[in-house]
């Protein structure tokens, strides 16, 4: 098994997606993140982290999969039962495949139910919304963007006057020695 594989398989699943976060990490979402989904598997793209594939298992899985050799519970995700893959020979490919199935299947069900129904709609209409969606969140970041570089002034004006006041202390304590 390897990246391209686990690729291939993550987004033959039904509503997968994908995305590149955190630099270097290929994130397999059930659902589009734009409305709602919730990422069910990851993979380091550049081979620098710990670990080759990281995926949900749920509780019951989590312990069993445990106490297989090159299996760890995954850094930061081990609360949501979510395990690191430390080398690609630790499964067969076909178990993999079932694992990421599983993973795929437990977040899916978790989805809300009006993910679940944008997800039900035809493709083009899906893909539409998740189209305008995506807009509306740029045009939000836009819009904090501007706010807080209008804020800036205001903080380095706070911070002249921090000084200025902290010079006339340091004068005024000058002073009093003399």
């Amino acid at each position: 098994m390897d990246n391209e594989r686990i690729r291939e398989f993550c987004l033959s699943l039904p509503y997968a997606a994908e995305t590149l976060n955190w630099g270097h990490h290929l994130v397999y979402w059930a659902g589009d993140r734009e409305i709602g989904g919730k990422m069910f598997a990851m993979t380091d793209a550049d081979a620098t982290g710990f670990g080759v594939l990281w995926f949900h298992c749920g509780a019951e899985r989590f312990h069993e999969l445990l106490e297989i050799e090159g299996i760890s519970a995954a850094p930061h995700l081990a609360r949501a039962h979510w395990v690191a893959v430390e080398r690609w020979d630790v499964l067969r490919p076909r178990e993999f495949e079932e694992e990421l199935r599983r993973a795929h299947d437990l977040i899916y069900d978790k989805l809300p139910k009006r993910v679940k129904i944008l997800l039900s709609l035809p493709q083009k209409e899906r893909e539409k919304l998740i189209r305008e969606r995506k807009k509306l969140l740029a045009k939000r970041a836009a819009k904090k963007d501007t706010s807080s570089a209008a804020a800036k002034p205001i903080s380095s004006k706070r911070a002249q006057v921090r000084r200025v006041r902290a010079g006339a202390k340091s004068m005024s304590s000058h002073s009093a020695k003399s």
